[in-house]
């Protein structure tokens, strides 16, 4: 059986890529932060489909986090065909009152353990001339986003890292693909404490589909995909408008400070 390994593996697309990928006969590793969750779901999908499945916790925001994900797996002699770096993080509010602590710790989730994780399992699936990575961005990835700013550029460089890695290794039997969902109904509001009135529920795409489509991309060798038609329009209207318009276009009406 092929191994995957899913970082954010304990809700939302990650909780999904898991249900998903053990649908489909892989051995999972799963890493988060909360074993509670982690063996929660080890042992469902044990049960349901049969599959082997590791539980690695581990808060990827810590230093040296990935190293020591990576040398876990090494331990427990397992091979990892799929990489799937899905956790990360928002936080909503102005820049300037924001906790500094907190924007550090996003970077450090949503770019330096992709990146540091990524550099980890990369050699080895070229040594072997098989495998593959989807690295979750975002349609942030597309735009400046006023009171969402660390959040947007950390997914616009995981795009863009996405996509070169994508490009240096088309003969190498790799495949690199940036899923790039809009707004999805996970955590994600919550935790970036966003106003509680946005947005809608009846907006928001669900994790099953969005990791459905991401794999049929990653099969016919994408190197992004934005999910949803109206997402895959917002994503190429910056094309038409100058950057101030865009991000002007993106900014919020009100005061947002209150929501915090």
């Amino acid at each position: 059986m092929p191994t995957a390994l899913i970082t954010g593996a304990s809700s939302g697309i990650g909780a999904a890529f898991a249900q998903e990928l053990a649908k489909r006969q892989y051995d999972l590793v799963l890493v988060a932060r909360s074993v509670t969750k982690l063996e929660e779901i080890s042992q469902q999908l044990q049960n349901q489909h049969k599959v082997a499945v590791e539980v690695i916790t581990q808060d990827l925001a810590a230093p040296n986090a990935a190293k020591e994900v990576f040398d876990a797996v090494s331990h427990k002699h397992l091979i990892i065909d799929l990489l799937i770096n899905n956790a990360g993080f928002g936080d909503y509010g102005l820049f300037s009152e924001s906790s500094r602590i907190r924007q550090l710790e996003m970077i450090q989730l949503n770019v330096l353990a992709l990146v540091d994780l990524t550099h980890q399992f990369l050699p080895l699936m070229k040594k072997r001339g098989f495998g593959s990575i989807i690295n979750v961005s975002s349609l942030a990835a597309f735009r400046p986003l006023p009171c969402l700013s660390v959040y947007a550029a950390t997914k616009a460089f995981v795009l863009s890292f996405s996509e070169s890695l994508w490009a240096e290794n088309q003969e190498d039997g790799i495949r690199v693909l940036a899923l790039c969902p809009g707004r999805t109904d996970t955590e994600f509001f919550k935790v970036a404490q966003m106003p509680q009135q946005f947005p809608p529920k009846s907006t928001l795409n669900s994790s099953a589909d969005v990791v459905r489509k991401a794999l049929k991309a990653l099969e016919g060798n994408r190197s992004n995909l934005v999910t949803g038609w109206k997402n895959k329009i917002k994503a190429n209207l910056s094309r038409f408008l100058s950057r101030e318009a865009w991000v002007k276009l993106n900014t919020p009406k009100k005061n947002i400070s209150r929501y915090k």
